[in-house]
């Protein structure tokens, strides 16, 4: 009988996210990125868009800034999204009468659809996007991620 030969190593990437997982983070943040990306195209929002109609719709209005600095997109990202969602009648800028040169942001009836429909994939796509983890693995990871973005108290994210 043949023998079996041996296993490959793992390949490098996998190695080193052992050692640093700061990196094997971000390489993975990386992929999951983009799948993303390509899935929000395809139901006809950005992953931005569909987060601010998301906090929007579960939170209420709030000034561009607000939803830049919550969301963590960067503020010219930012008005780039408001201003899309806004052609499109997801939302409506009002000025805020305390600061002229704040707007508060609202989500629109269809922006509540739109998000809606976009909603209704998300759990296929999460399925697909972590398929090799266990739901207990997905649990874990959810919570672990969680805990990175929670910054503890009195402290920043970039302190």
């Amino acid at each position: 009988m043949p023998s079996r030969p041996d296993p490959a190593p793992p390949p490098y990437l996998s190695r080193l996210g052992t050692e640093r997982p700061d990196i094997a983070l971000c390489r993975a943040s990386s992929l999951v990125a983009r799948a993303a990306d390509a899935h929000a195209r395809d139901q006809g929002l950005g992953v931005g868009h569909h987060l601010v109609l998301k906090m929007l719709s579960e939170v209420g209005p709030h000034s561009q800034r607000a939803l830049s600095e919550e969301l963590r997109i960067d503020r010219s990202v930012m008005v780039g999204v408001a201003d899309d969602l806004e052609r499109e009648g997801y939302i409506r800028r009002e000025r805020l009468p305390e600061d002229r040169r704040a707007y508060a942001v609202t989500i629109t009836t269809s922006g509540r659809r739109a998000l809606a429909r976009a909603e209704k994939t998300i759990p296929g796509f999460l399925t697909a996007t972590f398929a090799a983890l266990t739901p207990s693995e997905r649990t874990q990871l959810t919570t672990l991620l969680v805990k990175l973005l929670t910054p503890p108290a009195g402290k920043q994210m970039n302190d």
